[in-house]
């Protein structure tokens, strides 16, 4: 009589597994996503988590946002990170992060899931290819790209009959003629970021890139040309003295270049993806239909390099579903996605055929002028300490357009300090 009991205990419970709605009967997995602050569209973000829940009804998506600046974004993740917690599955980092990260331990390589370096990631830019893998593996995919572009007044060179400069040379020379020509006294040539900020370590390294000099080799030692820094530090510091670049250039920070060319102040300015759409979009802009996009100009004899930024979604070492949070990362890293977030959102696509495909030419008609800037671009240098790197480039940079050292005294001191650093 027990044995039969027992028996048919066993039964009922096996008709009650197999009447289960699917949803019931499927475990339920619930991840966590942190999708940085607004620079990072988390509002697109939770648009395409929505996408892949659809898609796997078995997973819930968990939105964290957070941090209007990478470095606050960087401090909380340390944070989190560093006491092992689990509550974050994945997380977007700054392209500059993924060596840090793997080296701290808190990245989970993602070859198991996704296989060899080689294959994985064939399909992207190869600046970002190579920024994500890190000693062999694969610390994270590309959620979209970021470029340091040149923007300038199409309308001002054209009424003056100016050709697009190569060089920063003929970009002081066109700058000067057209400011004088206009007559406007608050006409500013070209604006930079010398304020001490991560956009001063780009600022340092476009025109030392441009005279074809590297800051590291493939191991991550420092190779600093000495010479070459000092001749782009002098070249920034000559278009102070000619007028072209403000005097205060050491206080200006991203939103003030933004801002000044927006209001019609400016002629030529170095600055990131986003502004395009403030260019154009802005309510209180006056350039909009006037902007132009070019490479960016070399050193005499050089040639034209730029500082590429960008996130990528990296998946926690301490994440309890570690197998499930990489198939959503590959998702966000998908070509399907880069068209999502590049249509609804003019962000940069990190795969070249992205650029051209047509809903996203319609979208966004000056992505064909990115697309070469971006494939051209350079990476700031991957390393485990990142954060001093750019503590030192950026302040000393910075130092030296404000005129507190000479250029060749800044050099010798970021090269002395970079050594300790980057062995």
């Amino acid at each position: 009589m027990q044995r039969r009991h027992k028996l048919l205990g066993l039964l009922t419970a096996a008709l009650l597994i197999g009447t289960m709605a699917p949803d019931d009967a499927m475990a339920q997995t619930k991840l966590r996503a942190f999708a940085g602050g607004s620079g990072q569209r988390p509002d697109l973000m939770r648009k395409l988590f929505e996408q892949y829940q659809a898609k796997n009804p078995g997973v819930t998506i968990e939105v964290e946002t957070g941090g209007a600046t990478s470095e606050l974004q960087r401090q909380y993740l340390s944070t989190v990170l560093n006491a092992k917690d689990a509550a974050i599955d994945i997380y977007l980092i700054d392209i500059v992060n993924p060596a840090q990260y793997a080296g701290a331990g808190w990245i989970e390589p993602l070859n198991a899931y996704l296989g060899e370096p080689a294959t994985a990631m064939k399909s992207y830019l190869p600046v970002y290819a190579a920024a994500n893998v890190i000693d062999g593996k694969i610390a994270a995919l590309p959620a979209f790209a970021d470029s340091m572009f040149m923007y300038y007044r199409r309308d001002l060179l054209d009424k003056h009959k100016i050709a697009e400069p190569k060089t920063w040379d003929e970009l002081a020379a066109a700058a000067r003629k057209i400011q004088q020509a206009e007559g406007d006294p608050n006409l500013q040539g070209l604006s930079i970021q010398g304020a001490p900020i991560e956009g001063a370590v780009c600022t340092f390294l476009l025109p030392y890139w441009s005279q074809g000099k590297e800051l590291n080799d493939a191991s991550g030692k420092l190779t600093l040309d000495k010479a070459a820094a000092t001749k782009g530090l002098n070249q920034w510091l000559a278009m102070v003295d000619q007028g072209v670049i403000k005097k205060n250039v050491a206080e200006v920070k991203t939103p003030d270049t933004v801002n000044e060319f927006k209001a019609g102040q400016v002629v030529f300015a170095v600055n990131w993806g986003f502004a395009w759409d403030r260019f154009k979009d802005d309510a209180d802009s006056k350039v909009a239909g006037k902007v132009g996009v070019m490479p960016l100009p070399a050193v005499s004899g050089g040639k034209s390099a730029t500082c590429i930024g960008g996130w990528q979604w990296a998946v926690s070492a301490f994440s309890k579903n570690k197998a499930e949070a990489a198939k959503l990362v590959k998702f966000l890293a998908s070509p399907e996605a880069s068209k999502f977030l590049a249509v609804e959102g003019s962000l940069l696509p990190t795969s070249l055929p992205v650029y051209a495909d047509p809903d996203v030419v319609k979208a966004v008609p000056w992505f064909k002028d990115a697309a070469a800037v971006v494939a051209a671009g350079r990476s700031r240098p991957q390393s485990k300490d990142y954060g001093q790197v750019s503590d030192i480039i950026r302040t000393t940079t910075s130092a030296v357009l404000a005129r507190t050292k000479k250029p060749d005294e800044g050099v010798t001191e970021i090269e002395g300090r970079l050594r300790r650093v980057m062995r």
